[in-house]
């Protein structure tokens, strides 16, 4: 298949040449022609510009650093739409936000043009080796029929849903990481000051249930199915222990701004009258706030969770 590759930098650069490694012919478009050398020595064709990059492919990917340089090279003079036809396809793989693709979605199928939000997660390392989860929102029918050559830059190709949910996924899973990332900060402070090792303590905690488990694992045990009865960990006896987290951040003079957050919410839903059911109840509260339930049919749940278990 004839692919265009736009965006040559740390992470473009890896995924644009396993593509071309992957037998694809390649054009290639970057702001800097140097970035290209590889791809132009391993047979890509050189472009000067991303509308001629879409004129002479079949498919067109992006890989650029937001929101900014994803409006101009898709819209912009001389930019992707501009030199597309009905039927060909553009996945972004950026990490952008949803209302941008959705508007570019909407300007390109007035004219025929399949576009789709398809953001990576693997660091350099991963785009290196292909070992890259991608993340695809938009038509169904399009993500199945260029496949092959997703899996060509990354080994986690995932269809998620409509256009935009690409980029919601990734948004999601960034900022969770970023948001442990400060609590992680927050309490190792706190433990190291009041008197632990620092690899003791990150060897003790990786051996308790938090350090075992997956962030994520609570989501499907609890939240999904909406299950928090019988708890496998009152509330009551979770707040107990916030509680005395933060009065050992209190008394070394460590702040605990995420503790003290969490400890308010687990309050408040003790004051629900929920101390006696799961912990996880709490984040009741959040769905009460943004006016959302997070649910997942049982079934379906139990499926994913075959799957991801590799049965």
């Amino acid at each position: 298949m004839k692919v265009g590759f736009i965006g040559l930098g740390t992470m473009g650069a890896s995924m644009a040449y396993n593509c071309l490694q992957g037998g694809n012919e390649m054009v290639v478009h970057d702001i800097r022609r140097e970035s290209a050398t590889q791809h132009l020595e391993a047979g890509a064709v050189w472009a000067d510009s991303p509308r001629e990059v879409a004129e002479a492919t079949e498919i067109v990917f992006t890989s650029l650093p937001g929101p900014v340089e994803v409006e101009a090279v898709g819209l912009g003079d001389d930019g992707i739409l501009e030199g597309m036809s009905e039927g060909k396809v553009y996945f972004d793989l950026s990490t952008s936000t949803p209302t941008l693709i959705r508007r570019i979605h909407e300007q390109a199928a007035a004219r025929g043009i399949h576009v789709l939000d398809a953001p990576v997660s693997g660091g350099p390392r991963g785009a290196r080796t292909r070992n890259l989860a991608i993340w695809v929102g938009g038509d169904r029918e399009v993500y199945d029929r260029c496949k092959p050559v997703l899996d060509s830059i990354g080994d986690k190709a995932y269809y998620v849903g409509p256009i935009g949910c690409g980029a919601i996924a990734k948004l999601v899973h960034n900022c969770t990481g970023y948001i442990v990332q400060a609590a992680l900060a927050e309490v190792f402070t706190m433990g190291v000051k009041a008197g632990v090792e620092p690899l003791a303590l990150w060897q003790a905690v990786r051996k308790g249930a938090q350090g075992r488990r997956g962030t994520f694992e609570g989501l499907a045990e609890h939240l999904l199915p909406g299950n928090f009865d019988p708890p496998d960990f009152a509330l009551r006896l979770a707040r107990k222990d916030v509680d005395l987290a933060v009065g050992v951040g209190r008394e070394y003079d460590v702040p605990m701004r995420l503790a003290q957050l969490t400890l308010q919410e687990m309050t408040e839903a003790v004051n629900r009258g929920w101390g006696h059911r799961d912990s996880r109840v709490a984040m009741l509260l959040q769905e009460e706030r943004a006016g959302v339930e997070v649910r997942a049919d049982q079934a379906a749940l139990n499926a994913a969770l075959e799957e991801e278990r590799g049965g």
